[in-house]
């Protein structure tokens, strides 16, 4: 049992909390194209070396280079794939499934290699053929030198047709654009002369007075907010629900920011502008020329109702091509064009996951950051948020000069790919940072279509299904590693959708994975309200891939995953589905999974920390578990904190409450395996493990055992404890039959 003696907790959370702050940086891999709540690579890689290392520490072993040839690592879950790049890395072969064709193509990109000066070769030719054709329509005149020069940004907001008078009505929530942080002044949309305005100080609760036409307005304030809008008529009108007659949402161009490489070295902080005859003539243009080419490629894929797009529907979107605008669909329709004339075939692959990943910021929900002055992604809240204020970034981009663009997710693509031909690890030392080459791996596989096939060294067999319905050997994997979907918490399929109605354009005639309409489907594990998948479902799926995994591990194997949530019931189909595969659990580890400042949990007192579920078959042994009790439970939760007060992690009471709840789950995990019954209805397995966890939950008195540990003094001295070091009467010895 090297992972529960091994897994060394306070090092490793020192590792995954930093590189959760920036973890593009620390694992660059991840920039093949984005996937949703990606866990550490440091957490899996650890979770590999302390399993199959030979005891050695990890704070000796993790900086080495490792070479595991003929290890075979499954993960039935793949998703982004950092279970998979990790353990490729270090010379193992791996085996993965997901049921989504967006998070098969991601790991494929991944793990495949690319002749990247072919790629970069590709890029050019690429960008070059789009920028002949509507370069001009990204260009402004400088107001200073009056040069024709780029925009980074076209700032656009909603209209509403007002109710009482039939004007359109801006339905600005607040005229300020941007903040004087990362530029000299502030800069407000002035709602009399549509103008832009910088002013130098600005007061809250105080009018601001534009220089230009001398009104005086409120800035913090608009015409709309929570649903309502005021026109200047004086009618007071709803939004967006008289949209639904109209369609999707009509926006006006009121402020661009642009680049001047003439006026930059005399010129303090940004360029932003109004947009004059020639901008507005161009937008013109740009609708024109889209009219123009009927014969351009372009998504038209309904928008299926779901428990995220239905938020669209109110918006009045009903088809993907509709969160565009003209000039939008034009660029990315040609660049589309120029990717599927590409001639070399992985290059073409690289270009078109390229454009894929920079979708998410190039779209008419896209909000402009007015602190850091950017534009922001999409999915920055793992949804499709639909704001006032929208930001339409510049397709092709300025090299070196603002992100989300083609050209910088070209660098962002290389610089994975540069990383998987030479995987390095960031040592901090206080502010510095110094990257460590290892030496001897890679991430490279040679991917084969059967699971018999993954012999000798660095083989990858990746299947867009379920591992419910495949073929697997027993024996088969050296180990299972996986983060499997947390019941509700992201509707990955309906997000994924977005990208995916554009990428089946340039890849359904190669890849059958392609060839289907959505990425959703009824068998997709996740609760979802508006399809009707609730606990039972989520719990019948979960246990059929847990089982059918756990079939194909080799003896004394490991089955381990990552979990948290902050709801008792979400826990219950976890413990049916260890049950249904015959597994134990031998330890439930600590270790920080998500960045505290995440826009989709900041604020939402959500744990940033997993727990880390650790399983074998029991094959007849005697298993300790930790007994039931307010102590018990107590002690485990100040051993948590402790270890990761080690790695200075400090814990919330959302953290500790959920690590709460993955000790219970053990405990009665433990209880209720001699007794299991697999035959038993769905719904009867369901209704006992919650009455058991409940109970659980209640007689260890959770929430004041939570605040008790939260608010316990711990000496210095104790920031030494290991996570494991407990005392012995906190367990039980259970004897377990073989299953």
């Amino acid at each position: 049992m090297a992972i529960e003696t091994h897994f060394d907790v306070g090092f490793v959370s020192k590792l995954t909390a930093e590189e959760k702050q920036i973890q593009q940086n620390y694992r660059p891999v991840i920039g093949v194209h984005k996937w949703f709540a990606r866990r550490p690579g440091a957490l899996f890689r650890s979770l590999l070396l302390a399993e199959f290392t030979n005891g050695v520490p990890l704070s000796e072993n993790y900086y080495r280079g490792h070479s595991l040839e003929g290890l075979t690592i499954a993960d039935p879950f793949m998703g982004g794939g950092t279970t998979l790049f990790e353990a490729n890395r270090a010379g193992c072969n791996v085996v993965g499934f997901d049921i989504n064709p967006m998070a098969f193509w991601v790991v494929r990109q991944e793990l495949v290699s690319v002749d990247r000066g072919e790629f970069r070769r590709a890029a050019e030719r690429a960008i070059a053929g789009v920028e002949r054709e509507v370069g001009d329509l990204y260009k402004t005149r400088c107001v200073k030198c009056r040069h024709d020069v780029p925009v980074k940004y076209f700032l656009w907001v909603k209209e509403q047709r007002c109710g009482g008078c039939s004007k359109g009505v801006d339905l600005f929530p607040g005229y300020l654009v941007a903040e004087n942080e990362r530029h000299p002044f502030f800069v407000l949309h002035c709602p009399g002369c549509k103008g832009l305005v910088e002013l130098p100080a600005l007061e809250k609760g105080s009018p601001a007075k534009c220089p230009s036409c001398s009104l005086s307005f409120d800035w913090q304030h608009g015409t709309a907010a929570r649903n309502r809008y005021t026109c200047s008529c004086g009618h007071e009108g709803k939004y967006p629900a008289e949209l639904r007659v109209e369609g999707p949402p009509r926006h006006r161009l009121f402020g661009m920011e642009y680049h001047c490489p003439h006026c930059r070295d005399e010129h303090k902080g940004r360029f932003f502008k109004a947009p004059d005859p020639e901008d507005l003539a161009r937008v013109t243009r740009a609708e024109k020329l889209l009219r123009s080419l009927g014969d351009l490629r372009l998504p038209d894929d309904d928008i299926p109702d779901g428990d995220e797009t239905k938020r669209l529907h109110r918006w009045g979107y009903s088809r993907y091509r509709e969160m565009f605008n003209e000039r939008q669909l034009l660029s990315l329709g040609l660049l589309m064009r120029q990717i599927a004339a590409e001639k070399d075939v992985e290059a073409r692959h690289a270009l078109a996951t390229v454009f894929s990943d920079c979708l998410r910021y190039q779209n008419m929900l896209c909000r402009y950051d007015s602190y850091a002055l950017k534009c922001q992604d999409i999915f920055s809240v793992h949804g499709f948020p639909v704001g006032l204020i929208q930001c339409e970034n510049n397709v092709l981009g300025i090299p070196g000069i603002g992100s989300g663009s083609f050209c910088h997710f070209v660098e962002k693509y290389d610089r994975a790919k540069a990383y998987c031909e030479a995987p390095f690890e960031t040592l901090k030392s206080g502010s510095k940072k110094r990257l460590l080459p290892i030496a001897g791996e890679r991430i490279d596989a040679k991917l084969v279509q059967r699971i018999r096939d993954v012999k000798g060294s660095r083989r990858a067999m990746l299947r867009c299904g379920s591992i419910s319905d495949a073929e697997i050997s027993p024996e088969s994997f050296d180990a299972v590693f996986t983060d499997p979907p947390y019941f509700d918490n992201v509707q990955y399929a309906e997000l994924a959708d977005f990208c995916f109605a554009w990428l089946r354009l340039l890849l359904g005639d190669e890849f059958r994975e392609f060839a289907r309409r959505s990425t959703r489907s009824m068998s997709e594990l996740t609760g979802n309200q508006t399809t009707g998948k609730g606990l039972a479902h989520f719990t019948e799926g979960l246990a059929r891939v847990f089982s059918k995994a756990a079939s194909g591990l080799k003896p004394g194997a490991p089955f381990v995953f990552t979990y948290h949530h902050n709801d008792v019931e979400a826990y219950v189909p976890v413990v049916v589905a260890l049950l249904d595969a015959g597994l134990v659990c031998t330890a439930t580890l600590p270790c920080p999974a998500e960045m505290s400042a995440s826009l989709h949990i900041n604020g939402t007192g959500s744990s940033i920390v997993d727990t880390v579920i650790v399983c074998r078959r029991p094959d007849g042994a005697t298993v300790k578990s930790p007994k039931l009790g307010r102590v018990p439970i107590r002690e485990l939760l100040l051993a948590d904190r402790i270890a990761l007060l080690r790695a200075e992690v400090k814990c919330t009471r959302g953290d500790l409450f959920c690590l709460s709840l993955g000790h219970l789950s053990r405990v009665v995990l433990t209880k209720l395996l001699p007794e299991w019954d697999r035959e038993a209805p769905v719904a009867v397995k369901i209704e006992l493990v919650e009455r058991r966890l409940r109970a659980a939950f209640e007689k260890c008195e959770v929430d004041a055992v939570v605040d008790e540990v939260l608010s316990a003094v711990v000496p210095a001295d104790d920031l030494g404890l290991r996570c494991e070091v407990l005392q012995t009467s906190l367990f039980d010895k259970v004897p377990h039959r073989a299953h």
